[in-house]
């Protein structure tokens, strides 16, 4: 299930165009979820349990440990997980740091 701040649900169809853009799309699930259900394609996997520090690292830290150039707060940002609880809970850490 996928969220985004102006849009707390998305389709897939949704994404997908959302993807064509310039969006950076975050899967919230576990390491052995991804392993097991596998990867989103162009997605990055932060664990739940590391988005909110991840969101606050210094740029160059997050660039090392995600392979992935940080967003900044302004910039579109895409969550997902399993079921919708914690892409939910993601959107809802993201706006309380800042994020738009």
């Amino acid at each position: 299930s996928l969220c985004a701040g102006g849009a707390p649900s998305l389709s897939y169809q949704e994404l997908k165009d959302l993807k064509k853009a310039d969006v950076l799309h975050i899967d919230v699930r576990e390491r052995w979820e991804i392993d097991r259900f596998g990867k989103i394609p162009a997605s990055i996997n932060i664990p739940l349990g590391e988005l909110v520090e991840a969101l606050q690292m210094d740029p160059t830290e997050f660039k090392e440990q995600y392979n992935q150039k940080m967003p900044s707060k302004s910039d579109p940002v895409v969550f997902s997980c399993l079921a919708g609880t914690r892409s939910k809970q993601a959107l809802g850490f993201a706006m309380s740091l800042g994020f738009s």
